[in-house]
């Protein structure tokens, strides 16, 4: 009996960027199970109560996939997961500010930042104000910003992040550490005011 030929994420990344409009369904079908098992886990971290489920956050990431004009020119699987975390990342946080504009500004969404590496312990931070510490720590040190992003959000192990930045494993625990000492400042500076 013969098996159906295994084609390599990477190659159907390159045959989507290529124009096979396929590709990219396929890769949605390899990846379902790591998609779903990163929004379950950004959904977690969310208030009680929150609208959207796993399917719906994976399902938005990949209209906004697919509605780029050109595919990014994806390195990889840990780079295409990358890259969907960061959209599924835009999505929560525009989900949040239309929940706040709703609730007038009452009402707080709430993530736990249970990440070892980024806080010394758990603690609650509001989602708007994570994302806007990131984007502080984007204008002093892109690298860091993507690098905590792709650890927070990504799901990403070192190895996976140092192959996204291009950099050695040792840079990215150093940027991962510095970055999280520059989260936890930012977050509490923001939880004081």
């Amino acid at each position: 009996m013969d098996r159906p030929r295994v084609v390599p994420v990477t190659i159907l990344l390159q045959n989507w960027r290529g124009g096979d409009a396929a590709a990219l369904s396929q890769i949605a079908e390899i990846l379902e199970r790591e998609l779903h098992r990163l929004a379950a886990s950004y959904l977690r971290r969310e208030r009680p109560g929150h609208t959207l489920q796993p399917t719906a956050l994976i399902n938005e990431a990949y209209l906004r996939l697919v509605g780029q004009d050109a595919p990014p020119d994806f390195e990889g699987r840990s780079h295409f997961v990358a890259i969907a975390a960061n959209h599924m990342r835009q999505i929560l946080v525009d989900h949040a500010r239309r929940h706040r504009a709703a609730k007038r500004g009452a009402g707080v969404t709430l993530m736990s930042l249970d990440d070892a590496h980024a806080v010394s312990e758990p603690r609650s931070v509001d989602l708007l104000a994570l994302d806007e510490a990131l984007s502080k720590l984007a204008d002093v040190d892109a690298r860091k910003a993507r690098a905590m992003e792709l650890k927070f959000f990504g799901g990403l192990q070192m190895a996976e992040i140092a192959v996204v930045l291009n950099v050695s494993i040792k840079t990215v625990e150093k940027d991962v550490r510095l970055g999280a000492a520059f989260l936890r400042s930012a977050l509490s500076t923001a939880s004081d005011t």
